[in-house]
């Protein structure tokens, strides 16, 4: 009898010793990892960080369940890849908490999980406790900052008449212009037109995420490498035409501000002019790429062109007697200063920002990419969309299979 007991006993103490040699993971000497991700213990194994192990920055160790396959860590094979001085950036209120993490969880597992970048959230008003204290418990990579804008990036400057600019929301609102009522979207557009930069002082590139977004395919290239590889300093996932009854006297600020042969010489300029304009300058044909979803090197912005190009649509007060959107703003001038090797279409990533959605058109993308979209839903190429059609022309690029000039 002792001896069955006994075999019992053995049995016991082997099974326990199999599970915890399973649910205790250690991680490889040289790997680094940040002592502030947390990780909630009912989602993630624990993990023994063995002797040696240096703790010096986010992003490398971020799934204890895959350390035993090291090249899980980075799709590319290495151990420890190079992050570039980058950060998420959101502007976000405090009553939009439950879409911005479900942003966060976005980003996380289709791309920052591997990476750990930083992230900045903004708001014109002080974050809450609250707010602050749950989007850290989201983060398992990455370290959050949280950001009052100053009151002069976010307010009236003294010579916008704000009876004038109430009068012209109620005529946009009478007009049915998307969102032509509202008095916060108009702060929005122009600090994110030009003063968002002055947050991200310590960084070269801004990756630009809003509540409530979606990827549905996985982002396995690291997009601030592709730029600085590639000397790329403007990329966007969603190309489509804006509403004409919101810009309507941007273009004519813009032919003033720029010399007349930005618009006509592409030889002298090598620019984009002809994505945005298809009669030499005369006219704008409302193509523009959506900023809602946005990378670029940040020192496009900070440039004294760019800043006597946002000083002079600024002191039209338009911003507030218009409805002036940071996207036709940042896609004029992306289209005339940069040359077309300095912008990238992102295709691959399966964005969505409601109602708009994009899908690779490719089928071996989505496969490699884990994609979860249907690509006929996709608005980059849609019937009424000449957008996209017109962005590959003017790069030279193929279209993507399916779609036809």
């Amino acid at each position: 009898m002792w001896r069955h007991k006994c075999s019992l006993a053995i049995g016991i103490l082997l099974v326990l010793f199999i599970m915890m040699t399973v649910s205790v993971t250690r991680i490889p000497q040289g790997i680094t990892i940040s002592e502030s991700i947390k990780r909630p213990a009912s989602i993630f194994k624990q993990t023994d960080v063995g002797p040696g192990t240096t703790i010096t920055r986010p992003g490398q160790v971020l799934i204890p369940e895959l350390i035993a396959d090291e090249a899980a860590l980075n799709v590319t094979g290495h151990m420890s890849p190079r992050l570039e001085n980058a950060t998420f950036f959101s502007l976000v209120r405090n009553s939009e908490l439950d879409q911005m993490l479900s942003s966060i969880r976005e980003v996380q597992d289709r791309f920052n999980i591997r990476f750990g970048y930083d992230w900045v959230f903004a708001n014109d008003k002080p974050f809450t406790e609250e707010f602050m204290t749950t989007v850290r418990s989201y983060f398992t990579s990455g370290t959050p900052q949280f950001v009052t804008i100053p009151r002069e990036y976010w307010s009236y400057p003294d010579w916008v008449d704000k009876d004038r600019a109430a009068e012209s929301r109620r005529d946009a609102e009478n007009q049915r212009v998307m969102y032509g009522g509202s008095e916060s979207y108009r702060h929005m557009c122009r600090f994110n037109s030009g003063f968002f930069f002055y947050l991200l002082s310590s960084y070269r590139y801004y990756w630009r995420v809003e509540p409530g977004i979606k990827f549905s395919c996985d982002i396995i290239d690291d997009p601030f490498r592709l730029m600085r590889e590639g000397s790329k300093k403007y990329v966007s996932a969603m190309i489509m035409p804006e509403g004409e009854n919101a810009v309507k006297g941007l273009w004519t600020v813009v032919r003033q501000h720029f010399p007349a042969d930005f618009f006509t010489s592409q030889v002298d300029h090598n620019n984009l002019a002809s994505f945005i304009t298809d009669d030499g300058g005369l006219t704008y044909n409302l193509c523009h790429f959506w900023s809602n979803f946005e990378i670029a090197d940040l020192d496009l912005f900070r440039g004294e062109q760019y800043q006597e190009y946002f000083n002079a649509l600024d002191a039209t007060g338009n911003f507030f007697y218009e409805r002036w959107g940071d996207a036709p703003v940042h896609s004029i001038y992306v289209a005339l200063v940069l040359q077309p090797s300095e912008i990238m279409f992102l295709d691959t990533v399966g964005y969505y920002h409601k109602p708009n959605h994009a899908c690779p058109r490719d089928e071996t993308a989505r496969k490699v990419n884990r994609c979860l979209c249907d690509p006929n839903e996709d608005w980059n190429w849609h019937t009424w969309n000449s957008c996209g059609k017109n962005y590959f022309k003017m790069q030279g690029h193929q279209l993507p299979p399916g779609i036809v000039w």
